[in-house]
């Protein structure tokens, strides 16, 4: 199966985890995007969703599902997101599609986290796929700084030849070259380096369940 149909199939596994008459918790990527369109089937047994991008509330509304804010929701049941790395423990490294910070925000918001992902993404340590980390401009040269101290190399996102500009206002650095053996510990200590909007690690909103494609159907993953 071609990595894209790994996508559509868990895409629609996911749809088991969601409670008919219920606000789901929407993410952001390819692999959401299968999730979503999967979503349009069942669009009138659900109250509506929260986004994590202003993308993925597009595809959403366009399909007819309403998105409420998340300040007017008070938990949510599931939230459904894909990742660019999973570990065995449901760490993750998340941020290639620029979203992280309101991912991590509506994962916080939720009893459980679904992370739906082809089997390429199941790492033994975190790190392999450059760790992106939202900033404040001004912070950029001395968050670098601090990564290269790491043995990290950070480099600014850029789109169009500039630096790309998150959903936030802000800028992505992309980092290459870490082994994060725990996840936790580094999430902590790099969320306090002020300029650090969002880390891409989540370990403190890691997933409950992975569903990963693979070639011979989908493996769920419990944590």
């Amino acid at each position: 199966m071609t990595q894209d149909e790994l996508k559509t199939l868990v895409g629609q596994a996911a749809l088991r985890y969601v409670a008919p008459g219920e606000i789901v918790g929407v993410g952001t990527g390819s692999t959401v995007n299968k999730f979503i369109d999967a979503l349009a089937g069942m669009k009138d047994q659900i109250k509506g969703a929260v986004s994590s991008s202003v993308a993925s509330t597009e595809r959403l509304r366009a399909i007819g599902i309403t998105v409420y804010d998340s300040n007017d929701v008070q938990e949510l049941s599931v939230y459904i997101d894909g990742a660019d790395e999973i570990d065995a423990k449901g760490c993750m490294i998340k941020g290639g599609g620029a979203a992280l910070t309101r991912e991590k925000i509506v994962a916080a918001q939720s009893r459980r986290f679904v992370c739906i992902a082809d089997e390429s993404k199941l790492v033994d340590v975190l790190g392999a796929f450059a760790l992106p980390v939202e900033v404040i401009p001004m912070a950029t040269q001395r968050i670098t700084r601090q990564f290269a101290a790491l043995g990290g190399q950070a480099t600014v996102r850029l789109k169009d030849g500039k630096p790309l500009v998150t959903d936030n206002g802000q800028h992505i650095l992309d980092v290459t070259g870490l082994r994060i053996a725990d996840a936790l510990a580094f999430e902590s200590d790099v969320n306090q380096w002020p300029g650090v909007v969002t880390v891409g690690v989540f370990a403190h909103q890691k997933a409950a369940v992975c569903l990963l494609g693979t070639a011979t159907g989908v493996r769920t993953l419990t944590f």
